[in-house]
């Protein structure tokens, strides 16, 4: 009697938990599916751009918020069958090489787990083409970029004039926080967003919002060229202006641009003392590397590529493992002085990077990821220039740094490719069913 009442109580109690776990996942379903929710999920991608300038910690902190929120929204059928498309699970096969890679590398393996977390930022591709390729929000997340970034302009005006206010101490001029790599990465990407608005502005014959946004273009464009000014940033702006006028001006039109370019070109390097020294440094460095091994910034780079063509060639095919390019740097810098002693963890170059540690199938994964979130852009429109010029320059960008590893500059390809790459895959899958997209 006593084991039936028994049983009966625990048949009652189990069958309370399913009741509660019902009630309680229906609740999560009700509210996931509300506006409120769904606006949330939405606006903190626009927080995270409007953060990324100015700070590390908030930007995994919304970001992981977000993906709290994000996930009882998604449907796992509609998300599973998007796997399919390369530019959603080539970014976690980078990642997944990364978790793998630690089996085979020679370090603690406190060296090897933080070694996975350059990609960890990865994972985020995905989730974030899925979102918004449903959400008609994304712009949100470009207008809170430049916005913040025009502010960050305007403050790397005032600490240039009183260099007392840079909020990080920095002792560049012209720097109120983190570094010129990055603020030359923000900026570039301004200029040409604005520039592709301004031109389709004056197509459709609007002179004062061209007006007012050229007016902002130039002190972008001036901050860059006076105050400050990563020297990568020249070769992917040319680029850019390449692609600009290839992509979007007629014959005509092209050369008024380019002729206007040149001018500006000519009367900026007349009038700027410190482009000139930053360009004719480069120079100079050399020089001083080749006859003293000088740590200079060229004679670093110069360092970096020999070493790391002398570990590629150890292990050519899976490489030396996740986190190895720390401990390799080291050890071949132990003893020596100059620019042969550096000892930097990694070697300032994206393939360089994926290929010390995961050899040729982390370069194939490389740049496939990028092959393909660039398909993705071959539409006309202002979503799929953002998306096409935030691909272009972090792979020109990554000649000569790890920028797809690097925090800022990684974060900024994540946020781009994912937001404009679902944006682009909406309308392309409207204009298929012939569905008109806001």
């Amino acid at each position: 009697m006593s084991v039936g009442r028994f049983s009966a109580e625990r048949l009652s109690e189990g069958s309370f938990r399913r009741k509660m776990w019902s009630s309680t996942a229906s609740f999560i379903s009700r509210t996931a599916r509300s506006d409120f929710w769904l606006l949330c999920v939405d606006i903190y991608p626009a927080i995270v751009a409007a953060v990324l300038p100015w700070s590390t910690s908030a930007v995994l902190f919304l970001m992981a918020i977000w993906l709290v929120i994000l996930i009882p929204t998604m449907r796992a059928d509609a998300f599973l069958l998007s796997l399919r498309h390369p530019a959603f699970w080539l970014p976690l096969s980078l990642l997944a090489l990364a978790v793998v890679g630690t089996l085979w590398a020679d370090s603690v393996w406190r060296v090897r787990l933080h070694g996975i977390s350059p990609a960890i930022k990865l994972l985020a591709v995905p989730f974030l083409l899925y979102q918004f390729r449903y959400s008609r929000r994304g712009l949100w997340v470009l207008v809170a970029f430049v916005t913040s970034c025009a502010v960050l302009m305007v403050l790397s005006w005032l600490v240039f004039a009183t260099p007392q206010w840079s909020i990080a101490g920095s002792r560049e001029a012209g720097i109120p926080i983190r570094n010129s790599i990055d603020q030359s990465q923000e900026f570039t990407l301004c200029i040409f967003i604005l520039a592709y608005i301004i031109v389709s502005s004056i197509k459709r014959r609007k002179i004062w919002p061209a007006v007012v946004l050229g007016a902002l273009l130039s002190a972008f464009l001036g901050n860059m060229m006076y105050v400050v000014l990563s020297r990568t940033s020249l070769l992917y702006m040319l680029i850019l202006t390449i692609l600009l006028v290839v992509r979007e001006l007629d014959r005509r039109a092209a050369v008024v641009l380019l002729a206007g370019v040149t001018m500006a070109a000519v009367i900026v390097w007349d009038t700027s003392p410190y482009l000139r020294y930053r360009v004719e440094q480069i120079a100079a460095e050399y020089e001083a590397y080749q006859q003293s091994n000088a740590m200079t910034s060229t004679g670093r780079r110069i360092e970096y590529i020999k070493k790391s063509i002398g570990f590629i060639r150890e292990a050519p095919f899976i490489g030396h493992g996740t986190g190895e390019n720390k401990t390799l740097f080291e050890a071949v810098a132990a003893g020596k002085s100059g620019a042969a002693g550096d000892p930097i963890s990694n070697p300032h170059n994206q393939t360089l990077y994926v290929a010390i540690e995961w050899g040729a199938i982390g370069c194939l994964l490389l740049y496939a990821m990028w092959y393909f979130h660039l398909t993705l852009f071959l539409q006309r429109g202002l979503v799929s220039w953002i998306g096409l010029i935030v691909v272009v320059q972090n792979f020109v960008s990554s000649l000569s740094n790890s920028h797809l590893f690097d925090f800022t500059e990684g974060w900024i390809y994540v946020l781009g490719v994912g937001v404009a790459g679902g944006m682009a895959m909406n309308v392309a899958r409207a204009d298929a069913m012939e569905i008109p997209t806001a």
